[in-house]
């Protein structure tokens, strides 16, 4: 059975666990051994026994100062907890960690996990395009700011400029 309490929704908290580091979108083994429910180091063995399915683009050790950085993040103790340096699945890291954990849990999961990664991937293009069309915005803005400042300088001017008197014919009516 698959646990209730990170697999919500078709993929909604699992796009939780989706982290950008170095630049890539990856799972931590932690996340993924908890979908798949199987301990870590389950997990982690059977990732070294086919090492070779898992090239740096796949899958890769994170330092020990990306480590600390994400246990900052996540408030947790540095007492406990692993003891070795965890690992980051790429999306094609993940779909290759399916055929390596081939139990049933692990195929429901992986075709979650994939659609959280989908969904991800269409959240940053959507993002990417608003960002695009928001900047478009501000620079026809900024184009049209420069008239308008212009047309109330203009008018700013004009309404300081002394009155003088009227050129023309008065009429009878005029007292002026």
């Amino acid at each position: 059975m698959v646990s209730k309490s990170l697999v919500k929704n078709d993929s909604g908290d699992i796009t939780d666990k989706i982290l950008t580091i170095r630049g890539q979108r990856v799972m931590l083994d932690s996340d993924l051994a908890l979908l798949y429910q199987v301990e870590t180091k389950a997990l982690k063995r059977a990732v070294k026994r086919n090492m070779e399915r898992f090239p740096p683009d796949f899958m890769f050790e994170l330092t020990k100062e990306e480590a600390n950085i994400l246990r900052c993040q996540n408030g947790t103790s540095s007492w406990g907890g692993s003891r070795y340096l965890p690992y980051a699945f790429t999306e094609q890291g993940v779909a290759m960690l399916s055929t390596v954990l081939s139990s049933k849990v692990a195929i429901d999961i992986n075709i979650q996990i994939m659609r959280a990664f989908v969904s991800v991937r269409q959240f940053a293009v959507s993002h990417q395009e608003l960002a695009k069309r928001l900047s478009e915005v501000e620079k026809n803005v900024k184009d049209h700011g420069y008239s308008i400042k212009f047309v109330l300088d203009t008018i700013d001017k004009m309404l300081r400029e002394k009155k003088r008197p009227q050129i023309g014919f008065k009429h009878r009516n005029d007292k002026s």
